[in-house]
C-alpha cells in the first residue's frame, strides 16, 4: 500500500498534473494525507474533477477536525490514531476501501434510487473479486440455523404498525427471508395511508447484527443477486415510509441494522447500542443502502469513517453525529 504525505501546494500541484493518477495512486491502495489548514475547502473546479475518479484514500489533516473539505474523504487532526485503523484497513482490503471511497465521493446529487442502483452495482463488483474470495475462503461454513418463528412480526395498534425483526437466536441477522418478509409488511404501511406512524423493533439482545454471514454469497453469481437486491428492496421501502417510520436501536445494529435504520425519519437508540459498519473487513462495502442513508444523516466524511476505522461507535456518538435523533436510558 502506498502511504503519501503532502502540504497545500503539494497536493494541489500534484492533482493539476495530467499523470495524477500514476502519483498518488494505485491497485493496492493508496491513502494521500495532506496538510489542509493552508488550503480552502472547495479547490479549483478542474482540480476537484480530476478528485473525483483518484483511486486512492484523500485525508485531510488539520487543526479544526469539524471541517469537512469537499476534496477530502476523511478528516483527521494531527496525530490522531484513526489514521492508522484507516491505513491498516486500506492496507488489507484496499479493494473494497477504494471503491466505497469513489462511490461516496461521486455521490452527491443522486437520488435515493440512483444510489442504491450505484451501490448495489459496486457490491456485486466485489463479491466477484479476490478480497471477499478470501473472506470466504479463511471463514469455515457453517450450518445455518433454522428460525423458531416468523422471521418478521407485524401488528397494528389503532393507527401504528409494530414491525418486529424476530430472528433472537442470531441477533436478527438479515437474511434472505427476513428480508422478503420486512418488505412484505413495509408495503402495508405504504399501502395504507390510514396507518401514521411505523415503529421497527427487534426482539431479543440486538435490533440487527447485519446480513446472515451464512447467505454471504450464497447466489449462483453477484449479477443475479444485484437484480434480487433491486427487486426486494428493504430500504426502498423505507425510504418511501421516512415520514412515517420511527426505528428503535438497541444492542447491536450492525451493517444492514443501522443502513436500514438511518433512512427512516426518526431513530431511537438505547444507551448500550454499538454501531458499526463492518463489510469493507470482509472485502465488500455497505449493500442494504448505507451507501446513500448514512452520508445523508452525517455526510460521506464520517460514513467513510465509521466503515474505514473498523471500530463501533456508541449512541453517544452516534447522537452527536446526527446518526440517531434520541438516546434512551
Amino acid at each position: 500500500m502506498d502511504l503519501t504525505s503532502l502540504d497545500g501546494p503539494a497536493f494541489t500541484r500534484a492533482v493539476a498534473t495530467g499523470d495524477v493518477y500514476q502519483q498518488l495512486a494505485g491497485t493496492d491502495g493508496s491513502v494521500v494525507v495532506v496538510e489542509a489548514d493552508d488550503l480552502p475547502d472547495r479547490l479549483e473546479p478542474e482540480v476537484m474533477d480530476r478528485l473525483l475518479t483518484l483511486p486512492a484514500v484523500v485525508v485531510a489533516s488539520t487543526a479544526a477536525p469539524d471541517r469537512r473539505p469537499l476534496w477530502a474523504d476523511l478528516v483527521v487532526a494531527p496525530d490522531d490514531p484513526l489514521l492508522d485503523s484507516v491505513v491498516d484497513t486500506v492496507s488489507s482490503r484496499p479493494l473494497a476501501a477504494t471503491v466505497l471511497t469513489l462511490l461516496l465521493r461521486s455521490g452527491d446529487g443522486r437520488s435515493i434510487q440512483e444510489g442504491l442502483l450505484a451501490e448495489s452495482t459496486a457490491y456485486g463488483l466485489l463479491q466477484a473479486g479476490p478480497e471477499f474470495e478470501r473472506w470466504r475462503a479463511d471463514r469455515p461454513r457453517r450450518t445455518k440455523h433454522g428460525d423458531l418463528g416468523p422471521p418478521v412480526l407485524i401488528e397494528r395498534f389503532g393507527d401504528e404498525l409494530a414491525i418486529t425483526l424476530n430472528r433472537p437466536h442470531v441477533r436478527n441477522a438479515l437474511d434472505s427471508a427476513m428480508r422478503d418478509g420486512l418488505v412484505e409488511a413495509l408495503t402495508v404501511a405504504d399501502r395504507d395511508p390510514s396507518i401514521t406512524v411505523v415503529h421497527l423493533r427487534g426482539a431479543g439482545q440486538s435490533f440487527c447484527s447485519g446480513g446472515d454471514l451464512e447467505e454471504f454469497g450464497s447466489r449462483s453469481d453477484p449479477a443475479t443477486a444485484h437484480l434480487v437486491r433491486m427487486l426486494s428492496s428493504p430500504a426502498r421501502t423505507v425510504a418511501g415510509l421516512a415520514d412515517r417510520m420511527a426505528v428503535h436501536l438497541h444492542g447491536d445494529a450492525v451493517g444492514s441494522g443501522i443502513e436500514l435504520a438511518a433512512f427512516a425519519g426518526r431513530v431511537v437508540a438505547a444507551s448500550g447500542t454499538r454501531i458499526s459498519l463492518p463489510e469493507v473487513s470482509l472485502g465488500l462495502i455497505p449493500g442494504a443502502g448505507g451507501t446513500v442513508s448514512l452520508p445523508r444523516r452525517i455526510g460521506r466524511h464520517l460514513t467513510l469513517r465509521l466503515a474505514l476505522a473498523a471500530e463501533p461507535i456508541t449512541a453517544d456518538t452516534a447522537l452527536e453525529w446526527g446518526l440517531v435523533d434520541e438516546v434512551t436510558a
